[in-house]
């Protein structure tokens, strides 16, 4: 049996790891969090609270645990990445240096460092290979800068100590987990556009032309690569975009969002707000790396995974009233 620390195991992307994780009999599961985890997870898991910029913190979460899985960050909609830039940075640099050196002490068998496909902030290669990474300028962005420098450190830290790693790159995450902010852009846009959606807004407000392009990833099926990557000899240091296939605009997000929602077709427009200093353009992954070493790809249609997402969102907002 081995047992697997998932830090930052209460996200969104942390729960779905830790679902997929207590599907196979193979694991036990330790969750390290600040925040509350849910009640399936507390009884289904070991839970450590801490913070774990803290070494000793760090070090009692990864004690006996054969692998970690790392996702404690300070992650968000593209808001968050320009109203926090020194907050993220910070606090994701000290988790990099605790954890990955409690993971060293612990000795533990594979650490699997879940990055971000903001490292390809500036990507010129279409779809974008894992490769590029040694070629595209460096990200604008802190959250892109930040979750670069934590590959940086992985393979640092196993070319000097021997760090068994893999990196993961999810790239746009979406599913159920995820509530919207207040404030726009400081969440997801897929939560974000379908609280718009359900409370009625019209036009519906989407940041730029729309033309920007995205590739969305449904949670499960992030969650489902990672723990393939991290338990895959193929996947040993080795880095992988953790990803679906198909490239989407904004504006054809936005209309699935309306659709799904039951929003009357032929009322569908949107509203261009203002975007941000760094906006990413093209966001589209090659996913080859994946299927040829790990056999594995995405399953989720994203007309399927948008719907089971506001499925979910209508129920907790209206929990919430």
């Amino acid at each position: 049996m081995k047992r697997v620390l998932v830090t930052g195991g209460a996200g969104t992307i942390g729960g779905a790891v830790v679902r997929r994780l207590l599907r196979d009999p193979g694991y036990e599961v330790r969750v390290s969090d600040q925040r509350p985890a849910p009640q399936w997870m507390r009884e289904g898991c070991e839970v450590h609270t801490g913070d774990l910029r803290d070494l000793a913190q760090a070090r009692e979460a990864a004690s006996g645990c054969t692998q970690v899985v790392h996702l404690a960050a300070i992650v968000g909609g593209i808001a968050n990445f320009h109203k926090l830039p020194h907050t993220l940075t910070a606090v994701n640099s000290a988790l990099y240096d605790a954890v990955i050196q409690a993971a060293l002490d612990r000795e533990v068998e594979r650490f699997v460092y879940v990055s971000s496909s903001m490292v390809f902030e500036r990507a010129t290669q279409y779809p974008t290979t894992e490769e590029h990474v040694w070629e595209v300028a460096m990200p604008r962005s802190a959250y892109g800068f930040s979750k670069l420098a934590g590959e940086v450190w992985c393979r640092a830290a196993h070319d000097e100590h021997g760090l068994p790693f893999t990196i993961c790159r999810p790239f746009n995450a979406y599913g159920p987990g995820e509530m919207p902010d207040d404030e726009p852009g400081i969440a997801h846009a897929v939560p974000d556009l379908i609280r718009k959606a359900l409370s009625g807004q019209q036009p519906l407000q989407i940041f730029g032309s729309g033309e920007q392009t995205r590739t969305l990833t449904h949670v499960d099926d992030i969650a489902d690569g990672v723990v393939t990557a991290m338990a895959s000899p193929a996947g040993l240091h080795e880095d992988f975009n953790i990803s679906a296939s198909d490239e989407l605009t904004v504006a054809e997000i936005a209309r699935i969002v309306w659709d799904v929602c039951g929003r009357d077709p032929g009322a569908f427009a949107l509203e261009h707000l203002p975007t941000f200093a760094v906006d990413v353009q093209r966001r589209w992954p090659s996913v080859e790396k994946a299927r040829r070493l790990l056999g594995w790809e995405a399953q989720i249609d994203v007309r399927s995974g948008i719907a089971q997402t506001a499925g979910w969102l209508r129920e907790q907002l209206a929990a919430a009233r």
